[in-house]
């Protein structure tokens, strides 16, 4: 397919937007200026100075092909960086014919300056923001970067047990979120550390556990499975991160929580949720989760539809 027939199949208004926000992005960080960050170094010599730094020293041709850059071009600048004194090049010890680059201590001094001002100017722009759209911005870039990322056949997140310092992300992540896309005050957080002190206090193993749904180490959603009583589990606390939604994530915590609260030798979930969580509504409903009942009232500083759903286990 050509490059003008791929373009005739894409939104032209989506088209316009990314390169809008290629021209906007690249000015505001500075990198169409002559040097980034003030420095002598181009976008590109910078980018070399920090592979070295964070995964050096590099053969010649894997640094081309990490970064695809044209040999001609790496060379020149490998040249200009030995005669300045920032690298040296040398034969690598297992293959002679091969060609390893490694910064010199000048390198390294030139390196740590680059990221420093590139630390400073990135705070200063975050800063310029409230933490709930840095937030955003963040979740954001994210989704971007991991959507344009090759296909891989690799799963694109586990489950696991939550590690130390899991639960308080939970609580902080439920009420950042809440707050952002609902607008529920603080008294949401103290609901939500209420239930996950309840939990980390009395927590029988055998008929309770919690769930974090995990990717590259990063935490993308959570649940709870609690005891309601004898025959009765609860389902607490489903979070999917903005930026995970659309993977199966909500789906997959769902299911988890649901077997083994079968495994536990419970009789039947139920949980309670508000109808303004639509996304959520519509998760529990494919579970197969039935509305039991609505009852309005007025928490978190909103007048909201308590829902509570149910569904058979055996």
């Amino acid at each position: 397919m050509s490059i003008v027939t791929a373009a005739q199949d894409i939104d032209a208004e989506h088209i316009a937007a990314v390169r809008a926000f290629n021209r906007r992005y690249t000015q505001l960080i500075g990198v169409l200026r002559e040097g980034l960050v003030d420095t002598p170094y181009s976008l590109t010599e910078a980018r070399i100075l920090f592979e070295l730094a964070n995964f050096g020293p590099l053969e010649v041709v894997r640094l081309r092909q990490a970064l695809e850059l044209d040999p001609g071009y790496l060379s020149r600048i490998l040249a200009r960086f030995e005669a300045a004194g920032l690298v040296e090049r040398r034969r690598a010890e297992r293959d002679r014919r091969v060609q390893e680059v490694r910064l010199t201590e000048r390198g390294w001094d030139q390196f740590a300056e680059l990221d420093e001002r590139s630390t400073r100017d990135v705070a200063a722009l975050l800063g310029a923001h409230p933490p709930t759209e840095r937030e955003r911005m963040v979740t954001a870039m994210r989704a971007i970067e991991r959507i344009l990322e090759p296909v891989s056949d690799a799963p694109p997140f586990t489950l696991r047990e939550p590690r130390p310092g899991d639960h308080g992300w939970v609580v902080q992540r439920n009420a950042a979120l809440y707050a952002a896309e609902y607008g529920w005050d603080a008294s949401y957080e103290e609901l939500v550390a209420r239930i996950v002190a309840d939990y980390l206090k009395t927590r029988d193993p055998r008929r309770e556990r919690a769930w974090i749904a995990d990717r590259d180490g990063e935490p993308l959603g959570c649940v709870y499975c609690m005891r309601e009583d004898d025959d009765t589990a609860r389902l607490r606390l489903l979070l999917v991160e903005p930026g995970a939604r659309g993977l199966g994530v909500g789906s997959a915590l769902v299911d988890a929580c649901l077997s083994f609260a079968a495994e536990a030798g419970y009789r039947e979930m139920v949980l309670w949720t508000n109808d303004v969580l639509t996304s959520a509504r519509r998760l529990y409903e494919r579970a197969g989760f039935e509305l039991v009942e609505s009852n309005p009232h007025h928490s978190f500083g909103k007048d909201l539809v308590g829902q509570t759903w149910r569904r058979t286990l055996v």
